[in-house]
């Protein structure tokens, strides 16, 4: 497992020096071993895999807006118990807050489209954490409806060449990554 891992998020090509510093940080959480996965592992926190769903067109983004955070941002989470595949769980956490079947993988391969450390917040008794997300770029089939689940106010499409309020750096620098990806 975690040689997949490390060989999956050693292969991003990393956009700065910010994502750079979070490539190594993930790295050294993989190597340093221990449960990866599980939610409850608060010091620094756990991996999450999330997911970047494009159009087939490449000209528009799905996001979901976050009922914890307050903020539209891509489909992602934790694991489940059992579950240690980065892009499966990626590809699980799309469909069910975003209600689209077959996604696909962009370009066929399983190399994560960006890697992300952020901070979330206190929240009861979770205390505040990381969590070190590796980020795949996904594509919906042509004509999908998306639906918002109950993580999320609302699912919708924004136009690539947007910023939808709230986007971070870290959000930003996947766009201009996916952005990048379409020759027109």
């Amino acid at each position: 497992m975690s040689e997949r891992i490390l060989r999956q998020v050693g292969q991003v090509r990393c956009a700065d020096g910010l994502e750079a510093l979070h490539r190594d940080r993930i790295l050294a959480f993989v190597r340093a071993g221990g449960p990866l996965f599980d939610r409850n592992r608060y010091d620094p926190g756990h991996l999450t895999a999330s997911a970047f769903v494009v159009d087939d067109a490449l000209e528009r983004i799905l996001l979901v807006h976050h009922v914890r955070l307050g903020r539209w941002l891509q489909p992602g989470g934790h694991g489940e118990p059992g579950e240690d595949d980065l892009l499966a769980i990626a590809m699980r956490e799309a469909r069910e807050e975003t209600g689209i079947d077959g996604l696909s993988l962009f370009g066929g391969e399983d190399s994560p489209l960006d890697l992300d450390v952020h901070e979330i917040p206190e929240r009861g008794a979770e205390p505040t954490h990381l969590h070190l997300d590796v980020r795949f770029l996904l594509v919906a089939p042509a004509l999908a409806h998306p639906r918002a689940s109950a993580e999320s106010h609302d699912a919708a499409w924004f136009p690539l060449g947007e910023s939808a309020p709230g986007w971070d750096k870290g959000m930003r620098r996947a766009i201009l990554k996916i952005r990048a990806r379409n020759p027109v």
